[in-house]
């Protein structure tokens, strides 16, 4: 039984009053909120026909539109779902085959040509870069390598920081060179060499939202893992 002065809840009403169609019709016209705060009241009731008149609230369509509406989230819900493992997979595939192409050479020059010829179209990127931060500002890299000043990568990555992903890129030739104007996002992920000189493997593409923050970076960490034992081993590009 409820406490004394506690005002009786609608599950003691079986017990402790006798219910009337007028007493129920003025709880909830006391209380106009209750069928919205109990949803599974609205969905126990029988609907009536469907009635007319300016006057009368037709409770069959607002039960039909509560749950068209929560048909519609739930497919709005799934729809996303199978994008997103639709484009999981098939970035996962991507990457997938630009490994094996690298893999398919053991000479470290080749493997080179794979990353900057191949891996655009492996990758459905529209460029790939790999910088070396490096001291000798008066040294020409061979493409796709590129020289870059100590700290780049700190810059670009944040300190520390093994990827990234950048939407609505701007590059000013720094990273991409000649096909900066194409860019619009980037990924960017930290190498390593042997002798400790810092890599940036940079891919470029035009859609500004095709690479952004939020998104899952496994793929680019695993890439750049790759990346990094197969380029190793060396003090940086041919000069």
């Amino acid at each position: 039984m409820s406490q004394e002065n506690e005002p009786a809840t609608i599950d003691d009403w079986d017990d402790e009053v006798e219910l009337t169609d007028e007493s129920v019709a003025r709880h909830l016209m006391r209380h106009p909120d209750f069928l919205a705060q109990r949803p599974d009241v609205l969905a126990a009731i029988v609907p009536p026909v469907r009635w007319s008149g300016d006057t009368v609230v037709d409770l069959q369509r607002s039960i039909v539109d509560a749950l068209r509406g929560e048909i519609d989230g739930l497919r709005t819900c799934a729809e996303t779902v199978i994008e997103t493992s639709r484009s999981n997979l098939s970035s996962q595939s991507r990457v997938h085959a630009a490994v094996l192409a690298l893999l398919e050479h053991e000479d470290r020059a080749a493997r080179v040509r794979v990353i900057a010829d191949e891996w655009p179209d492996l990758l459905a990127v529209d460029t790939v870069a790999l910088l070396v931060e490096s001291t000798r500002r008066n040294s020409t890299a061979v493409a796709p390598f590129r020289y870059v000043s100590v700290g780049t990568a700190d810059r670009l990555l944040g300190a520390g920081q093994p990827v990234a992903l950048l939407r609505d890129f701007t590059d000013d030739g720094g990273v991409f060179g000649p096909a900066a104007e194409l860019v619009r996002s980037a990924a960017l992920a930290r190498l390593r060499t042997r002798d400790g000189e810092t890599v940036i493997l940079a891919l470029g593409a035009r859609e500004p939202e095709m690479f952004q923050p939020g998104q899952g970076t496994e793929l680019l960490s695993f890439l750049a893992r790759v990346s990094e034992r197969c380029l190793n081993g060396t003090t940086g590009p041919a000069t």
